[in-house]
């Protein structure tokens, strides 16, 4: 009895001293809003990325009714997207989203998640998720805030990355032909063609599409891939190597100059 006793006795003292410590951290003020998103903000500005969204995170934990704890939750996406943390930041835009939805910079928001898909994607040799993503909430700015900057940039960025896909089909489209799998190639080149045939990449599948009708022996489509090609693109060297593989005196030389007709004859032809 006298151990439980002297036992208890000399655990008051610890006792009493947590109980001191949780009334002092009780006590500590809560910093303002304003203190808070002040002190974020500078972070940003000196790119301090992590310090800046640890002060808007702690702004919204305890200020979550602040006319300042929206602006907050988007300044730390932002500043995740700044410090390329990307996932991070994409989490946080959707959930400014998703808590804002009418907020006058949600278009800002879903563009800025679009640019965290954007800035991730690799050369064409590699998978395409990325650029699949991007255009996906490229495609949502567009339709959400037609009259809006965001809207603007993200067309620009739209045809950056239709683009970068037309490439990824070009580059595995060549290896099938080099491989001598010619209709895996063609199916490829048709791709580009029907899905992506205001991209840069427009003038080289049509050639390859003729060189791969010429080598499965399909000549009249061939014939008639290079009067495609003929006429949207008559200076190209893509069109002058085709005329040269066809040879045939019906078409028109390499250097004709013909109006553009791609989208009607594309539909004609194929």
């Amino acid at each position: 009895m006298f151990r439980i006793l002297l036992a208890l006795f000399l655990s008051l003292p610890l006792l009493a001293g947590c109980s001191s410590t949780n009334k002092d951290e009780a006590a500590a003020p809560e910093r303002p809003a304003q203190e808070l998103f002040d002190e974020g903000s500078k972070n940003l500005e000196k790119e301090r990325y992590q310090a800046a969204s640890k002060a808007f995170d702690e702004l919204e934990r305890l200020h979550p009714y602040s006319d300042l704890a929206p602006k907050a939750k988007l300044l730390s996406a932002q500043a995740h997207y700044l410090n390329e943390d990307y996932d991070e930041a994409i989490i946080g835009f959707d959930q400014f989203l998703q808590l804002h939805p009418s907020h006058p910079d949600a278009p800002f928001a879903l563009y800025q998640k679009a640019l965290c898909y954007y800035e991730q994607i690799s050369d064409v040799s590699r998978d395409q998720d990325m650029t699949r993503h991007a255009m996906e909430v490229l495609e949502l700015v567009r339709q959400r805030y037609p009259n809006s900057g965001e809207a603007k940039e993200a067309a620009i960025k739209l045809d950056l990355t239709r683009d970068h896909l037309a490439g990824k089909e070009m580059e595995i489209g060549r290896w099938y032909q080099r491989q001598g799998q010619l209709q895996a190639a063609i199916a490829r080149f048709r791709t580009v063609i029907d899905q992506y045939q205001v991209t840069s990449h427009t003038p080289e599948a049509l050639h390859r599409l003729v060189e791969s009708y010429l080598q499965v022996g399909l000549k009249e489509e061939a014939r008639r891939t290079a009067v495609v090609l003929g006429h949207n693109f008559p200076g190209s060297k893509w069109y002058q190597d085709s005329y040269r593989l066809i040879a045939d005196p019906s078409m028109p030389p390499a250097d004709a100059k013909q109006p553009g007709l791609l989208a009607r004859t594309f539909k004609d032809i194929f």
